[in-house]
């Protein structure tokens, strides 16, 4: 039925090609490819910056390598989305959303998840390999991150969101090293910076949304809502300095300081941010957000096309 649905479909009793659209849709619906979610590999952008800041977009070995680092990410990426699910099955069925999620919806077996992982694993250890095994090795140490995260590190407050915020850190990190460029420190910092940010608002959300957040995630009975006002706070401040100071002190910027034009469209990303978690008590999912809100999606857009302007025309 599912490869019917994806390949043709009967008119009058001839076989016909669908639409792409529809074959994407109807992909999408599929419990694996849902569990595997799709929409969280926009954090794998975060490789990209290296690639940008370092003015080799449109070389095309540098790029190249890039999007391979990135696509092997998005497998890794998923593989630990699978693990996490796998532990997380009991705690999902209580949440209002998660508990739509394929595994714990029981539309995905625990067999064909583990299998999928370990396969995805796999695959990108040795295809990164391939690439640089320094990448390898950047991998392996976001694998081990992410692997203690589940089975531990989640449960311990404040150090469960800096693990997190680690996995964007190496994100980064990946992108530099897989074509062998230096990576701005400042660019590590304010990568630090925005992670802990998203995570410390996706905490507050959840501390406020659900009915029994410990039974979900045992660690939130050790937030508390102003704790996290002000972590969130301190992470919004930080972020726009430690950018406003890469923009004008970073090797990589142009001499006339004229990426300093950039700062605003940060800044009004971060207070909209800001304004989403506090009066539309949003922040639980951050792809969904960016997304749906158009200012927001706006500012993120209007700072990419400025940076690329002034980093490639400009200087």
């Amino acid at each position: 039925m599912i490869l019917n649905d994806l390949v043709h479909r009967r008119d009058g009793g001839d076989i016909q090609p669908i639409a792409p659209t529809r074959v994407l849709r109807a992909a999408v619906r599929m419990p694996l490819i849902r569990a595997l979610r799709p929409i969280q590999w926009t954090k794998n952008g975060f490789l990209f910056a290296a690639l940008v800041f370092d003015r080799k977009v449109f070389q095309w070995e540098p790029f190249l390598s890039t999007v391979v680092a990135a696509i092997l990410f998005c497998c890794i990426s998923s593989a630990i989305y699978l693990v996490n699910d796998l532990r997380d099955i009991r705690g999902d069925r209580l949440h209002p959303t998660k508990r739509l999620r394929p595994l714990a919806a029981g539309e995905l077996s625990r067999a064909t998840a583990l299998r999928t992982a370990i396969l995805l694993i796999a695959v990108s250890l040795i295809w990164s390999w391939l690439i640089r095994p320094e990448l390898t090795a950047i991998m392996v140490g976001y694998i081990a991150l992410m692997l203690t995260y589940s089975l531990g590190l989640k449960r311990i407050a404040i150090l469960d969101v800096f693990a997190i915020a680690t996995g964007f850190v190496l994100r980064a990190v990946a992108g530099a090293v897989a074509i062998a460029v230096a990576i701005s420190p400042w660019l590590l910092v304010c990568t630090m910076l925005l992670a802990l940010f998203l995570g410390f608002a996706k905490r507050r959300h959840e501390l406020t949304t659900l009915t029994d957040a410990a039974a979900h995630r045992a660690n939130l009975q050790n937030y508390s809502v102003p704790l996290l006002d002000h972590l969130i706070g301190i992470c919004a401040s930080a972020t726009v300095l430690s950018y406003a100071f890469y923009t004008f002190d970073a090797a990589a910027v142009p001499d006339n300081h004229s990426m300093m034009l950039t700062i605003p469209f940060v800044t009004y990303a971060v207070f909209r941010y800001l304004y989403l978690v506090h009066r539309r008590n949003q922040g639980g999912n951050p792809e969904a957000v960016l997304f749906a809100d158009r200012p927001l999606l706006g500012s993120i857009l209007a700072w990419g096309f400025g940076s690329i302007a002034i980093l490639y025309v400009a200087s």
